[in-house]
């Protein structure tokens, strides 16, 4: 008995070693990925981001209004067309200024024909009101990531103040060495502050997805 319970602990010890023997070794970490020269990917640190005026880049902004669909759910819909001026300093953030503004009529969703009825005179009547716009009045950090942004925004001829809240992406030096910020910015309207059609039932949520480069 004792003979065979040595056989088998020797068998077991010899499967084990045969197995860890055919367990191919780890691969090694994957190397970084090499951006070209003159690209810099961003970091969270606003302090890359060095003091000066930005200017809104168009090709990287995603403005969004989550609008509810009379309760049953939530529509998204996408303004394709943005400008905007950043005057920023990193060490002085309370005395940075934005403006911004959108074109009513870039509108888009995926619900077929839609677009085209909203830019029309029962709701944003683009004709009449070509942009939507905001001026800041204050930018209030509460941290190096996140802070507040005051202002008057402007929807159909009528403004009222609107805060965002903005938290940053990512900074750095961008492409050719021209500093870059990128932020999310959110803010929730009233849409019978600004005289959207009663189909507007319940608040409308703002969301900014953008970036800034240096001039």
């Amino acid at each position: 008995m004792k003979n065979g319970m040595r056989m088998l602990a020797v068998a077991l010890a010899m499967s084990s070693a045969v197995a860890l023997a055919q367990t191919p070794p780890a691969a090694p970490p994957a190397a970084p990925v090499a951006l070209p020269p003159g690209v810099f990917a961003a970091e969270r640190d606003i302090a890359l981001a060095t003091a000066g005026t930005y200017a809104l880049d168009e090709s990287h902004t995603a403005v969004i209004a989550r609008v509810s669909h009379l309760g049953y759910s939530h529509s998204v819909f996408r303004f394709d067309r943005a400008k905007g001026t950043l005057t920023w300093d990193p060490a002085a953030i309370e005395k940075s200024k934005i403006e911004a503004s959108v074109e009513t009529a870039s509108i888009t969703t995926n619900v077929k024909g839609f677009a085209e009825e909203l830019v029309g005179d029962k709701f944003l009547n683009s004709k009449a009101f070509p942009q939507a716009t905001f001026v800041s009045t204050a930018f209030k950090p509460t941290d190096k990531m996140r802070g507040k942004v005051e202002g008057q925004f402007t929807l159909m001829g009528k403004t009222k103040p609107v805060t965002f809240d903005v938290s940053l992406v990512g900074a750095g030096k961008g492409f050719g060495g021209k500093p870059r910020i990128g932020v999310t910015a959110v803010a929730t309207i009233n849409p019978q502050d600004y005289g959207l059609s009663p189909f507007f039932t319940d608040p409308i949520q703002i969301v900014i997805d953008t970036e800034f480069e240096k001039n």
